[in-house]
C-alpha cells in the first residue's frame, strides 16, 4: 500500500460517519482487501468488519493475531454461508452471522454452536430485490417463521433482526421501496413477536446506498468500496 494509505483510509472513515445518524452503526466492509486495510482501520478507531468468505476470514484471524499489540476488533460474517463451512465459521467466533438464508442453515447453526458452548448471535436475511441470484427468506416466509414461533426451538443462537439487499439498479425509487419492505418486515415481526429481546438490528445498505437505507430506518450499513476502494477479486 502507498505510504498515505492509512490517512486517506481515515479521511474517509471520518466522512462517512459524519453521514450516519444516530443509533446507526457502521460495519466496514474489507473482503477481498487485505489485512493492512483493518490495520488503518482500526487505527482510525473502527472496530466493526464485515467479511464474506470464511476461508478469507479464517486467514485474516491469523494473521492479525501474530501482529504485536494488534487491535481487538469484531467480524461480522456478510456471505452467503455454505453448510459446510458452518463449524469452521463458528470456530473464528464472529461477533454476527448477517446472512442466515434458510430454516436448515439456521439449524445447522444453531447445533454447531451449541456443541461448541457458545451463543451465536445471527440476523436472517429477507429477499426483496429483483434478482433471483440474491438469497433469503421470501417476506411472507419469515413471517410464518416467526408466526409459528419456531425461534422457540433454538438453544444456543439468538436472532437479533434483519438484513437484507436493495435491487442492482440505479432506480433510487426501486432501492428506497426495497429498503422500505425490508424495514416493514422487520416492523411486522416485532409487532407478531413483541416478547422477543435483542431483537433490534435492521442491516441494510452499501456504499451506493447507505444514505437511503438509512432513510428508511437501517440500524447497521455495510460499507467496504467508499472506504477502501474497489476490491482485489
Amino acid at each position: 500500500m502507498n505510504p498515505d494509505s492509512d490517512n486517506g483510509i481515515a479521511s474517509r472513515l471520518q466522512a462517512i460517519r459524519s453521514t450516519l445518524r444516530p443509533g446507526v452503526e457502521l460495519v466496514a466492509v474489507s473482503k477481498f482487501h487485505p489485512l493492512q486495510v483493518v490495520l488503518d482501520a482500526a487505527a482510525a478507531g473502527q472496530r466493526l468488519f464485515g467479511e464474506s468468505r470464511v476461508q478469507e476470514l479464517q486467514q485474516k484471524v491469523t494473521e492479525l493475531a501474530a501482529v504485536d499489540g494488534a487491535p481487538e476488533v469484531c467480524w461480522h460474517f456478510i456471505g452467503h454461508l455454505q453448510t459446510n463451512k458452518v463449524r469452521q465459521l463458528l470456530r473464528l467466533r464472529p461477533a454476527m452471522i448477517e446472512s442466515v438464508d434458510s430454516e436448515r442453515l439456521l439449524g445447522l447453526i444453531d447445533r454447531e454452536a451449541q456443541a461448541q458452548g457458545i451463543l451465536q448471535r445471527v440476523l436472517m436475511q429477507v429477499h426483496v430485490a429483483a434478482e433471483e441470484t440474491k438469497t433469503g427468506f421470501l417476506p411472507d416466509e419469515l413471517l410464518d417463521y416467526f408466526g409459528r414461533r419456531a425461534f422457540e426451538s433454538l438453544k444456543a443462537t439468538h436472532i437479533c433482526g434483519v438484513m437484507g439487499m436493495a435491487s442492482n439498479t440505479d432506480d433510487s425509487a426501486r432501492i428506497r421501496a426495497d429498503f422500505r419492505a425490508i424495514r416493514g418486515v422487520f416492523d411486522r415481526i416485532a409487532g407478531l413477536c413483541p416478547d422477543l429481546r435483542g431483537f433490534d438490528t435492521v442491516s441494510m445498505g452499501m456504499s451506493h446506498d447507505y444514505m437511503l437505507a438509512q432513510e428508511e430506518g437501517a440500524t447497521l450499513v455495510r460499507v467496504g468500496t467508499a472506504i477502501f476502494g474497489e476490491r482485489v477479486y
